[in-house]
């Protein structure tokens, strides 16, 4: 797993405040949340206000709306920046330690970074996707992704879909994943399963089944990296310890059958736990199964990273295959 650095966020501020707002928001979401209106110039006013007419003082009165949003905006982007940059100062977002620091490339999503083409990234998914637990969804981890591949890029058209639905797996998602996730053509799909089959009591070999199938299904689309990402560990999960277990295990199977990356989310917070000493309370909200701000912010930071050097291999010629056997942010 790579080292965690911060990353300045001036270039994040320094974008519109309307433009910044619509990229903080999922694309699932930008219904449900208007974006900020930009403001309009308005046209020049007369020397003597008395003398301007019904329509010029309305269009002066409608731009010092706009403009009185576009300040509300940038507020609101700055005190989210401001907690991106102090969430890790309470608790530092940490490697695991005396983990392999092998890695893979992902080469699709990094060949076009480097060639500074657009990238769409689809994080598909159930409630931790989605964000449950987040206290707004600047934080969810989706969106702290997006923010962190933005400031590291800060020319480059990067897209990140949050494609997460409360309470689904693998059933479920199967039913969207053509509209959701093949019909948008990405470059990188991160796909989150496994935790609700846990809880359900599902059959762990038919969760894998259908993921391997899915995989199939993007595969054959072309041109897209896929990373898989297991259970969580958290109270709720570690009560049904041998489900998840296998879980965690047939997840790792299909990986490296199908020559995709995981991303071992169980190993890292457990790591956090037991050999990080941080407090289950610190990364998990009370239902004991979501993650809080802190748990998606390190879990986006990690991916993030692991992106960042990926694009650093490219650019010095390593070919590195996205194989589950390399790919292991540990």
């Amino acid at each position: 797993m790579s080292s965690l650095r911060p990353f300045c966020l001036t270039t994040w501020l320094a974008a519109p405040a309307a433009a910044v707002l619509l990229l903080l928001t999922p694309a699932s979401q930008s219904l449900a949340q208007a974006p900020a209106t930009q403001a309009t110039p308005a046209p020049a006013q007369p020397a003597d206000p008395a003398s301007a007419s019904p329509s010029q003082t309305t269009v002066a009165a409608t731009s010092s709306e706009q403009r009185g949003v576009t300040a509300r905006a940038v507020d609101k982007v700055k005190q989210a920046a401001k907690s991106a940059a102090d969430i890790f100062s309470r608790v530092p977002c940490l490697p695991p330690k005396g983990g392999s620091k092998a890695m893979g490339t992902l080469p699709h999503v990094a060949s076009k970074l480097v060639a500074g083409q657009p990238v769409v990234i689809v994080a598909f998914g159930s409630s931790s996707t989605a964000g449950f637990g987040a206290t707004s969804p600047e934080f969810n981890y989706p969106n702290r992704l997006a923010a962190q591949l933005r400031r590291h890029y800060p020319t480059a058209d990067i897209t990140v879909v949050n494609a997460g639905v409360g309470g689904e797996d693998a059933p479920e998602m199967m039913k969207r994943l053509q509209t959701q996730v093949i019909d948008v053509h990405p470059d990188l799909v991160i796909w989150q399963v496994g935790t609700n089959a846990v809880l359900r009591n599902l059959d762990p070999a038919d969760t894998a089944k259908l993921v391997e199938d899915g995989i199939s299904r993007i595969q054959a689309a072309g041109g897209t990296d896929i990373v898989l990402v297991d259970p969580q560990y958290s109270p709720a999960v570690n009560q049904r310890k041998e489900s998840a277990g296998k879980m965690i295990k047939l997840l790792g199977n299909v990986a490296e059958l199908r020559h995709v990356g995981i991303f071992p989310r169980f190993e890292v917070m457990r790591d956090w736990h037991e050999n990080q000493s941080i407090p289950v309370e610190s990364f998990v909200i009370a239902d004991g199964l979501h993650m809080n701000d802190w748990g998606y912010a390190c879990f986006a930071q990690l991916l993030g990273d692991d992106i960042i050097r990926s694009v650093g291999q490219i650019k010095l010629g390593v070919n590195v295959p996205a194989d589950v056997r390399t790919y292991r942010p540990m």
